[in-house]
């Protein structure tokens, strides 16, 4: 799959060989072989291979993760011009429309995703093998993850159950509640929680304790907060993960799959890509979106000059604070800083749509000792911190504060980020009640900069409106379903309210 899970494809085609005699007499034709999607899962390793697929699509989550936080106010699209990748730019502005190719790509490959579980959990009763109760729990995690980032998006789904979807069950098969969405991503954590190991069987695969992760979170996003407060703690509890002392190493190569990290997609640039098949790419494709403009210098290779913090985020980071210079590059100040670089020549960079001088750095494309394959922009190997132990942390400190569960608590795991990120006491947050919850998504805000997040942590917290530019309260807290998908649907799903 990834850097540490082998690659595999499974090609489920039907073919035969006819046998045919040199004789008058007629011999009924067999296959000599003959491999398709309903003969197959005969063996444990059948099984491991289509878990593999079900796996591969996490790495086309690199738009979600994109679009996240342009969306949100933290940074504008950028790109070469206004009409560069109009769908980002509409998305930016807040005037999308369900013709929207970036939109449908979240859909199409999240719904891939979905598809690609469901095949193993159809079959699951095929086969036994050791160690397939295992293989169960994660195909089901990997269902909820792809579900949670589609119910997040788009509202209700159509559902299957442990089915694929076949051509003309978008004609029959209506548009799931957004809480029964919910209700089958909590069972499936459930039974992964139940199920997984607590180590990973290979790097970057999942364990128990991504699935109380995305549980909790799951619970979170619904304002089940007693629920989600146990299944978070469950996670702080274990010992099994820490803050890492130095915030800036977790963004660098050394710091993947660290203490820090519950569950991480990997990427590595040993295969290469193009803009033909971005899903394609075993690269962070946002990676590369996010790269400075005509980029010369130290430490970073160049890119596309998308997804622009804003001078209200750089400013939203307080004096003494360490994360502002690991989650936001200053180009100007980054070019004084190395003047005497190329012997005096200094650094060179060039400018791009909505311009501010700040780029994300902590998934700025770094400088490689090896060419890639492909496009170089496409196949960046930086992986992707999905669920982080901050979060965690600061989910937990939400449920307990929005709850009205235990404020001291909440304060506790408040302070836990804080003093990392300041490096002393002196920062710790006192308050109570209201003014707690918005240290908490304040802090949330910096903490995960970046990162994805921030779009829906300000939806569900019921403050997009008059916040993020553009945003229409009962409208624009989803996103529409694409055109396509209506029409297929042939009137059977109805389109997201406002749209």
């Amino acid at each position: 799959m990834k850097k540490y899970l082998f690659i595999s494809t499974i090609t489920l085609v039907f073919f035969s060989t006819v046998l045919t005699s040199c004789s008058d007499e007629f011999v009924d034709p067999k296959p000599e072989y003959s491999i398709d999607s309903e003969n197959y899962f005969n063996s444990k390793e059948e099984y491991d291979n289509a878990l593999i697929a079900a796996y591969d699509l996490l790495q086309s989550s690199y738009v979600n993760v994109l679009l996240g936080e342009i969306a949100s106010d933290n940074t504008l699209c950028g790109g070469e011009s206004p009409t560069d990748v109009i769908g980002f730019q509409q998305i930016d502005d807040m005037i999308h429309t369900p013709v929207n190719s970036n939109l449908r790509d979240i859909w199409n490959w999240m719904f891939a995703g979905v598809q690609r579980a469901n095949y193993i959990l159809e079959f699951q009763n095929k086969t036994d093998f050791p160690g397939k109760a295992q293989v169960i729990a994660e195909a089901r995690f990997l269902r909820a993850y792809y579900q949670f980032e589609l119910v997040k998006w788009f509202g209700g789904i159509p559902m299957k159950g442990d089915a694929r979807f076949k051509i003309g069950d978008e004609k029959t098969i209506p548009r799931s509640s957004v809480e029964e969405v919910y209700a089958s991503i909590e069972a499936d954590l459930i039974f992964a929680s139940a199920n997984l190991s607590p180590n990973a069987a290979q790097q970057g695969r999942i364990t128990k304790g991504a699935a109380q992760a995305l549980l909790g979170k799951a619970y979170l996003y619904q304002n089940k907060f007693a629920q989600a407060a146990a299944s978070l703690d469950a996670v702080i509890t274990s010992g099994k993960y820490k803050l890492v002392t130095d915030y800036n190493s977790m963004f660098e190569a050394e710091g993947e799959n660290g203490t820090e990290s519950i569950f991480e997609v990997q990427y590595t640039d040993v295969e290469g890509a193009g803009f033909g098949c971005l899903q394609c790419s075993e690269g962070n494709v946002a990676v590369g979106f996010n790269g400075i403009r005509n980029y010369s210098g130290p430490l970073f290779s160049s890119g596309y000059s998308f997804n622009i913090p804003t001078q209200d985020s750089f400013d939203a980071f307080k004096t003494g604070d360490k994360r502002k210079d690991v989650a936001i590059l200053d180009i100007n100040a980054w070019a004084l800083a190395n003047a005497s670089y190329d012997n005096g020549n200094g650094i060179t960079f060039g400018k791009g749509n909505e311009d501010t001088g700040f780029f994300n750095r902590k998934y700025l494309p770094r400088k490689r000792s090896k060419d890639a394959a492909g496009d170089l922009n496409l196949t960046n190997p930086n992986n992707y911190r999905a669920i982080r132990y901050a979060d965690v942390l600061l989910m937990a400190a939400e449920a307990y504060n929005r709850g009205g569960i235990d404020d001291g608590k909440a304060r506790t795991y408040l302070n836990e980020v804080r003093r990392r990120a300041f490096g002393d006491t002196n920062h710790d947050i006192a308050t109570s009640g209201a003014a707690l919850t918005d240290n908490i998504l304040d802090e949330r805000r910096l903490e995960l900069f970046g990162e994805g997040h921030r779009f829906f942590d300000l939806v569900r917290t019921g403050k997009a409106a008059g916040t993020i530019p553009g945003f229409k309260a009962n409208k624009n807290e989803l996103f529409p379903i694409p055109i396509e998908e209506i029409q297929f649907a042939n009137g059977n799903w109805a389109q997201n309210p406002g749209y």
